[in-house]
């Protein structure tokens, strides 16, 4: 696609090596240190031996987990009977340690330590480390995903899990469709017009929040024509031209944000029904309003907060940012 002139804003970069090798890296929940192990899941001899020395995260209905020490409790299967082991997912591995996801309801009270409290995934990816929050997010997200293909999309009979918890197979011998898991595709975007980005705000956010921009992705829709169509109806500005940032995913409940930067081409905003307002900021406004504490930016675990951050340190320097996130 041409670029558009240079009125309409400055060139975007496009190579990953414009704001590091692999950008994607810095978001939460993402490069986990898990080898999934997809070959082994149909394996169910395999998966019986691990068992025996693997580590469990718990999970409730609100999508809390098991915690101890304001960290990840891993629950080891010792003493856990049959029944427990028949409603674990396989997780993978990490440095020969096995992992299981386990709801809640399959471990009876007593089987939980006194000690033990549940805990949220949004507090757990601001305080926890990379691989525990990453793991809780992946557990929450396959155990989500379950508890809503209990039945077949094709002929409402009951559906059996299989292949370690990772495939849904009907009960019906004339059907027998397998479900696997599914994430749901959505778009992020921070939108450029020279010198100025355009945020938005929900009203049910916290006074003075701003934001970047995002919607699902429709059927036959690319990620970028997405872009361009989510901007178009919630503020009325007209994309000229979208370069992919980074992705993460997103287990509220259970989405793939697919960041990127765009270009205005016009940038006449028209305020759509999602949002309460929308409006240009210079770089040094925003970082103004941010400090004096009249404004506020997206949570520091969603990759809205890169796109922010990113296009701050281009327009005012990488300190600039670090001076806010201790704020």
């Amino acid at each position: 696609m041409p670029r558009p002139p240079a009125a309409a804003g400055r060139p975007l970069p496009s190579e990953p090596g414009a704001a590091g090798s692999e950008r994607s890296r810095r978001n939460r929940f993402t490069g986990l240190a898990l080898d999934r192990r997809d070959e082994w899941r149909a394996d169910a001899a395999r998966i019986g031996a691990l068992w025996r020395e693997a580590r469990l995260v718990c999970v409730d209905f609100e999508g809390r987990a098991l915690t101890r020490d304001a960290g990840l409790l891993a629950l080891p299967t010792a003493g856990l009977d049959e029944s427990v082991q028949a409603a674990a997912s396989f997780l993978g591995t990490h440095d020969d340690q096995p992992w299981f996801a386990l709801p809640a309801t399959a471990l009876a009270e007593r089987q939980r330590p006194a000690d033990a409290t549940w805990g949220g995934l949004r507090e757990a990816a601001a305080r926890w480390p990379h691989f525990e929050s990453g793991l809780f997010a992946y557990a929450k997200a396959l155990l989500l995903w379950q508890s809503r293909a209990r039945h077949c999309g094709a002929c409402g009979s009951v559906t059996t899990l299989i292949r370690a918890g990772h495939c849904a197979r009907c009960s019906n011998p004339e059907c027998q469709l397998q479900q696997f898991p599914r994430t749901d595709a959505a778009i992020i975007v921070i939108v450029t017009d020279g010198s100025r980005c355009l945020l938005g705000r929900q009203a049910g956010w916290p006074p003075g929040r701003y934001s970047t921009l995002a919607g699902f992705v429709e059927p036959g829709e690319s990620l970028e024509d997405a872009v361009r169509r989510e901007v178009r109806e919630e503020a009325g500005v007209q994309v000229a031209e979208a370069v992919y940032h980074s992705s993460q995913p997103w287990p509220f409940p259970g989405a793939l944000m697919v960041g990127f930067r765009a270009i205005a081409g016009d940038s006449t905003i028209r305020i759509g029904e999602e949002l309460e307002d929308a409006r240009w900021f210079e770089a040094a406004d925003l970082v103004a309003r941010v400090r004096s504490g009249d404004m506020g930016l997206p949570p520091a675990i969603s990759v809205s907060r890169r796109l922010v951050e990113d296009w701050l340190a281009d327009e005012l320097g990488q300190d600039v940012v670090e001076s806010l996130r201790e704020l």
